[in-house]
């Protein structure tokens, strides 16, 4: 098996009863402030479009991976919003959600098909992200859930040592 040549970025917003905005990262566009306030400000519309509960109650917060906020640029735009922000360790494996769940089950889900587009790429990617069940992302939010009871303490699996 060979490695493919193309290669699609996705940046994926979800909570525990699935995806709620989704964005493939143009080809040779850099992520940088810039692009993740726009990315910012989709989803929230996506929000408030989809989720109108949430919205409207201010009942969500966001957890996301810290290194895009160091910039003053997305602080400025996260304060400005009054976005509530998980606070969590740097580079924490247990706290990244896309890291440790969302991506290793869409990867295996495409892995040894081969698509001849960047389009094919992403109509098949969202394809299968949009299947993922809403018990697969329930159970993301019961390991984020064991990550605060342990306050810091080392698990594996499911149980708390």
């Amino acid at each position: 098996m060979s490695q493919s040549n193309m290669k699609v970025m996705l940046v994926v917003s979800f909570y525990w009863q699935g995806v709620i905005h989704y964005e493939f990262i143009p080809r040779g566009q850099t992520v940088n402030k810039e692009f993740y306030v726009a990315v910012l400000k989709h989803f929230r519309e996506a929000v408030r479009r989809k989720r109108p509960q949430l919205w409207t109650n201010q009942g969500w917060v966001l957890q996301h991976d810290y290194a895009p906020t160091h910039s003053f640029l997305v602080r400025n735009f996260l304060v400005k919003n009054e976005m509530i922000i998980v606070p969590q360790p740097p580079y924490s494996p247990d706290l990244a959600p896309a890291d440790f769940f969302l991506y290793p089950k869409l990867k295996s889900t495409l892995k040894g098909r081969c698509f001849d587009t960047f389009d094919k790429i992403q109509k098949n990617s969202a394809k299968e992200l949009f299947a993922i069940p809403k018990e697969a992302f329930q159970s993301w939010q019961k390991h984020w859930e064991w990550c605060v009871a342990s306050e810091g303490n080392y698990f594996e699996g499911n149980k708390l040592e």
